[in-house]
């Protein structure tokens, strides 16, 4: 089991002290990362003023951009599962095929 540790992360030119397992160090660095860089998009707009509403409308975003992933990953993984089917009654017509042509 790894052991919690603190990080510290800079988020729109503010500091924060966060625990975070070792292991999982680099994926909050680079989730921070990330974030800082959506808030400043949004800051530097110029449309949206103050902290708070920048980290709303970062986290909108963000959280629009994971469900869009998520439907095409899903939309992905039906597409790949209904080609495999239709590959694999091929396989069998193909198989059957052959049966009846060594039968014969």
């Amino acid at each position: 089991m790894s052991q919690s540790n603190t990080v510290n992360v800079q988020i729109l030119d503010k500091e924060y002290c966060i625990a975070c397992p070792a292991d999982e160090r680099a994926n909050l660095e680079g989730a921070a990362r990330y974030l800082d860089g959506k808030m400043r998009e949004i800051r530097s707009s110029g449309k949206v003023i103050g902290a708070d509403r920048i980290a709303v409308m970062a986290a909108l975003n963000i959280t629009h951009e994971l469900l869009h992933k998520q439907q095409n990953l899903d939309y992905q993984s039906s597409s790949t599962k209904e080609h495999v089917r239709t590959l694999l009654e091929r396989v069998d017509q193909a198989l059957a095929a052959d049966e009846e042509h060594r039968g014969a």
